[in-house]
């Protein structure tokens, strides 16, 4: 009676859980293409490869500077949020928490990390005239890569640290409900927990690109993956109660 009650009561948040998890999807389609233009078109090593691909090709440059990640970080709003709904009877402190964390580490990495600030300054160092405006545009340029290039500091790196923690939280709360299934809570704290690795491999171990590497690659697949499984229950859980709503 009680789980039949509650039922009832969450009918009101339907759309949510399909906002949620078309959210989730579209987040895994487009950091599945920023992964493959990322291997296309490598992200150039210098401010002025930056500049110079900006210049070149807009589009393919800002998703080389997290254009599509940064998307991808808007969306994760709706599906954290459909979550906590979904599952927040089965331990509401937890997910409180959670969702602390993942709004909180959303927000830093959209308040420190603007591909379009990187495409202005772009603009502006060739439209420079002067030796002294450019030095003072590639100072700003590289701020901006060592912001997003290293791995422990930064508003891009301490955001995506406190979403994973957030996502860790979240699947493992998902272990004890029926909703998700025990399948996407495992794949999520996989994906998240390998993620968190990757600060310490770069304190114990930075220069080793190979590990950096397979640390990447099997976070995202695991992510990707969690991403599809979380959005597609989300659906399933929005058209069903659509159904109980009809009777």
């Amino acid at each position: 009676m009680n789980e039949v009650s509650t039922e009832n009561r969450d009918l009101k948040w339907k759309n949510l859980h399909k906002i949620g998890g078309m959210a989730a999807i579209i987040a895994a389609v487009l950091l599945l293409i920023e992964i493959i233009v990322f291997t296309v078109w490598p992200q150039p090593d210098t401010v002025m490869g930056y500049f110079t691909l900006l210049q070149t090709n807009n589009l393919i440059g800002l998703i080389d500077f997290y254009l599509l990640e940064a998307i991808s970080y808007i969306l994760f709003v709706p599906m954290f949020l459909a979550i906590y709904v979904a599952i927040k009877r089965f331990n509401e402190s937890y997910m409180i928490i959670a969702i602390f964390f993942a709004i909180l580490g959303i927000s830093i990495f959209l308040a420190t990390n603007n591909p379009f600030s990187m495409l202005s300054l772009s603009n502006q160092y060739m439209a420079a005239t002067t030796e002294a405006q450019k030095s003072m545009i590639l100072a700003s340029g590289q701020a901006m890569m060592i912001n997003t290039g290293q791995r422990a500091v930064g508003g891009f790196n301490v955001g995506f640290l406190l979403i994973s923690i957030a996502g860790i939280i979240v699947s493992a709360v998902m272990l004890k409900s029926n909703k998700f299934g025990k399948k996407t809570a495992y794949v999520g704290i996989l994906a998240f927990a390998i993620s968190l690795a990757e600060y310490f491999r770069m304190i114990l171990l930075p220069s080793s690109l190979t590990l950096l590497l397979i640390i990447a690659i099997t976070s995202g697949i695991l992510l990707l993956a969690w991403l599809l499984l979380v959005g597609r229950k989300l659906l399933q859980i929005g058209k069903l109660m659509d159904q109980n709503n009809t009777r």
